[in-house]
């Protein structure tokens, strides 16, 4: 009787492994959930780049509307289920005086592919190049929220940057995900990697954070665990009464990501 229901139990254990191994891409990479486009300013102009793979990229660049003289670009990552053009108008919304450029990542229409950690972090790095080889000797700042902070500091750790402003950020995709399923042998079923904690070790760009004190998703200990990684950390800030997704409408926000700019472009 007890051989049966201990057997009846595991069988139910693995079933559920199993279930969450094959639907883990679907829970990263919500395609399918993906916030819908605003209407971008007309001075907006579309972009497309051309993986080694053959898959098309699809994104935008928006313009400074009160240009710096020393140009500045903003790169923008989006979380994993923003919608490229809305992550761009939102950026240039809050920095007007750059020129601001997002792409739509892999697999999220009109981008082609499947979405995965390693195809995200390796698309950043011909993104990155071709804006570098289009805009020059302008700063270039690159901002991750969410998981497009693992993207971005992926990219911090393998291309030169003038700063980096992370928002919500993680210091390790399989730690957050064993955090929500302690029942789980996480780090053997993740097939895809972000390790921001690993990569920030050697980046020399200064480096500014920006938390949600009342983040369920991403834990405040997965944020303090990147925060104490980063050998140039010169902004963290946590908003008060903040979640993870409410925090972009909440006013505080939009004054901590201009002092984060600042602080960045500082040093």
């Amino acid at each position: 009787m007890w051989m049966k229901l201990l057997l009846f139990l595991a069988l139910c254990y693995g079933a559920v492994v199993a279930a969450v191994f094959l639907a883990q891409t679907r829970m990263l990479f919500p395609v399918g959930m993906v916030s819908p486009a605003g209407s971008l300013p007309a001075s907006a102009e579309r972009l497309e780049l051309l993986t080694p793979s053959g898959h098309h990229l699809h994104g935008m660049h928006i313009p400074a509307s009160m240009p710096r003289k020393d140009r500045l670009v903003i790169l923008g990552f989006g979380g994993n289920a923003w919608n490229a053009e809305a992550a761009a108008v939102y950026l240039h919304d809050l920095y007007p005086e750059a020129d601001v450029v997002a792409f739509h990542y892999r697999g999220y229409r009109p981008s082609e592919g499947r979405p995965s950690a390693a195809a995200h972090m390796a698309d950043a790095l011909l993104i990155h190049d071709a804006v570098q080889s289009r805009f020059g000797d302008s700063r270039l700042v690159a901002t991750g929220f969410s998981i497009g902070s693992g993207v971005a500091t992926s990219l911090a750790a393998r291309r030169p940057l003038d700063g980096l402003i992370l928002v919500t950020p993680f210091d390790s995709l399989s730690a957050v995900a064993a955090t929500h399923y302690p029942w789980l042998p996480v780090r053997l079923l993740l097939r895809h990697r972000m390790e921001p904690a690993a990569d920030l070790r050697t980046v020399q760009a200064p480096v500014a954070i920006i938390a949600g004190e009342r983040d369920t998703l991403i834990p405040a200990a997965r944020t303090v665990a990147l925060e104490r990684a980063v050998p140039r950390l010169v902004f963290a800030r946590t908003i008060s009464g903040a979640g993870h997704n409410d925090i972009y409408q909440d006013p505080r926000f939009h004054a901590a990501m201009r002092e984060a700019l600042a602080h960045v472009l500082a040093r």
